[in-house]
Order: structure tokens, then sequence, then C-alpha cells
């Protein structure tokens, strides 16, 4: 368990959550008569597979997984003003053998809003843009040995960017933020007492100020296949200048039915900061340790269910 023992931290959580959790109620207030400025929907998925043996001659182990994902949006545009809200959930487990504890395999929230107004009233499809994203985890993560390694809000992420954004109707966006805000949250006291996540030792947080590239991409590529991608790009100003945080992430969606989808997504992260223990020869003694590319992929086929309007 981690326990909220800085005040600052507390004054922090609180105000983010309050100005996410205000959102729909902003919306609310500033929603029209007429309701067509609005374009709301999302996409929940559910993957379920099973592995059973018995008297296997090749060997192996029983294992059950189970994986859940929920993206929804609610998007604003009006004359030269649009609003975009974006919430994605994801949460997975699997166990395997009989004696073993189920672990998580996937783990992930991410809200995001941004603001864009339109440079020219008739024409081009630039906008001045801020954008305020969130990213944390629900639960606590640990490595082979049982130790937690993460947990939520340990590490949480906060950026709040300014700048430009290019933009082509809902397929393609690219903006870039000269001033942003970048920080680090670690509100579990045990982790955040050996640094973890890049924080200084015995500190909840880290404050970072830089640039930040996003670059989105969303189409049908083929029948009943679409595919979506999201780069972001954060280079620190102060401290060690040039050393890009990257976090890419892909989702590629095949439709079956009208229920029924076999889906793919992959995350790709870098971050400077981030020191990941490497033992080489597995006999549990740190050889390395340093930053290193991370990558996740999950593939699954399940149910799918669409509502509201196609993003």
């Amino acid at each position: 368990m981690y326990h909220l023992n800085d005040s600052k931290m507390k004054n922090y959580f609180v105000l983010i959550l309050a100005l996410l959790s205000t959102m729909p109620l902003i919306a609310q207030d500033s929603v029209p008569a007429d309701t067509s400025y609005w374009k709301k929907g999302g996409v929940g998925t559910i993957t379920f597979s099973q592995v059973s043996l018995t008297n296997w001659a090749a060997g192996g182990e029983n294992s059950v997984s189970l994986n859940g994902f929920l993206n929804l949006f609610a998007n604003y545009a009006k004359d030269r003003s649009t609003w975009e809200n974006r919430a994605a959930f994801g949460y997975g487990i699997v166990k395997q053998g009989s004696d073993n504890a189920p672990v998580k395999s996937d783990d992930q929230i991410n809200l995001s809003t941004k603001f864009g107004y339109k440079l020219n009233k008739d024409k081009g499809r630039w906008y001045f843009s801020s954008l305020l994203d969130f990213k944390t985890q629900f639960v606590e993560g640990v490595d082979a040995e049982g130790n937690r390694i993460s947990n939520f809000m340990a590490p949480g992420y906060l950026v709040l960017a300014t700048g430009v954004e290019y933009k082509i109707d809902d397929k393609f966006a690219f903006s870039i933020a000269p001033v942003t805000g970048k920080f680090t949250f670690v509100t579990d006291d045990d982790l955040a007492a050996v640094g973890a996540f890049g924080v200084d030792p015995g500190k909840n947080s880290r404050a970072e100020l830089g640039s930040f590239l996003s670059l989105f991409y969303k189409d049908d590529i083929a029948t009943n296949v679409n595919y979506e991608t999201r780069l972001e790009l954060f280079n620190n100003y102060l401290e060690n200048f040039g050393n890009v945080d990257v976090n890419w992430q892909n989702v590629l969606f095949m439709k079956v039915n009208k229920y029924l989808t076999v889906n793919f997504q992959t995350q790709l992260l870098y971050d400077d900061d981030i020191n990941i223990q490497i033992d080489n020869n597995d006999d549990g003694v740190i050889d390395e340790e340093g930053p290193r590319i991370q990558f996740k992929s999950v593939f699954g086929v399940g149910l799918t269910y669409n509502f509201g309007a196609k993003q």
C-alpha cells in the first residue's frame, strides 16, 4: 500500500482529480440545445483465452488469461473551436499453472483533454492547441520475485502543453508544443525512497520543462480493418537535452462480425530517467542497470461493442 504523507502531493493529486472529474459537468453546462456539435462514443473489448493440458507428452502448463479495454471519447466542434476528450482504460490478468497466483498482463489509465482554435477562420488546418494528458495504472505491479515495482500513481504522469496543431478531419493530427510541463508522480513511499521512475530519492514528484511533439493517425486501411497509431515525444530543455522520451502506441482492429473482433496492440516506451535492471544469466544477480527500450504487445480475439458515433 502507499501513503500520501507529502501535503503538496495531496494537493497535486486532488487538483488533477478535480480537473478531470469536472470535465463532464463543464461539457453539460456548455452544450447548447442543439447537441449536433458533439460527437460521442466508444468501444469496449473483452478477450479470453485458455490452455488446458492433460497427459501432454510435449509438456507445458495450463493457463487462463483475460483482457479488457475501453476507449471513450466526447468531441466538440463549432465554428473555429474544438474540444476533444478521451478516456482509455485497459486491464488484463493471466494465470499459468495450478499453483501460481494470477498476475497482471496489462494495466493502463489514460485521460486527456485538448482545446483547439483554428488560426484561419475560412482556410487552413492549423490550430492553436492546449493539452492536458494524464496517465497511470490501477493496481500494483510486481517482479518475478514478488517485489512491488509499481503502483497506482507510481508512476503517474501529467503533461500540460501549449502549441500549434495541424489536423485533417478526424484521421490525422500533428502537433508541436514548445512550452510543455511534464510531471512525474511516485506516491508509493517505498518506491519513492529508492528514486523509482526518475524522481529524486525520498521525493514524490519530479517536474520537467521541455517541448512536446505528438502524431496521431487513424483510418480504415482495408475492409473491416482499422489502424490507429499515436506517437508522443518529449524533450527536456534543462536536463540531458536531446534524450527524447518516447511513447508509441499502435492498435489494429479487425472486425469479424458485429461483435467479434481480432485486435492487436503494441506500445513502445523509452524514458532516459527510468532504469531497467538486467540479469543476463538468470543467476539472481543484476549485471546491468540503465535506460532501455520497453515494449509490450497484446493480441486477442474477443467480444467488442461499439456505442455512440464512430470516431
